[in-house]
């Protein structure tokens, strides 16, 4: 089931490269890269799994609530990330000048799935 969501996130989005399911320590639970992606989806995920804890602990900090989502673009990438509960999220690995309110839109939507299965 989460290959298969990974799968219609990435592919479902213009320019998406990789997406990933993993848990807040680092572990990944599935992850779904396509044949041309330059990039490695689960060493990613295990950097960002660390900022992701740090801005966790800053919104809590500053009670501005939860933190959802979080967006970090770079030069030759853009990551996407949602947060699912408090243990897991989902990436979404896509090129600069991919679609990315299509790859928020589709995290937003397969979110509540993938959390019905976790």
């Amino acid at each position: 089931m989460f290959k298969e969501a990974l799968q219609e996130l990435v592919e479902g989005t213009e320019g998406g490269l990789a997406g990933l399911l993993m848990d807040s320590s680092g572990i990944a639970l599935e992850s779904y890269a396509k044949d041309d992606s330059p990039f490695d989806i689960n060493t990613i995920g295990i950097e960002f799994s660390v900022v992701i804890g740090s801005i966790k602990r800053a919104s809590e900090m500053l009670e501005a609530g939860a933190a959802n989502e979080i967006a970090v673009g770079t030069d030759r990438l853009v990551t996407i990330i949602r947060t699912l509960g408090d243990t897991y999220f989902l990436a979404l690995a896509m090129k600069p000048d991919g679609n990315f309110g299509k790859g928020r839109y589709l995290m937003r939507t397969c979110a509540p799935k993938l959390m019905a299965e976790l």
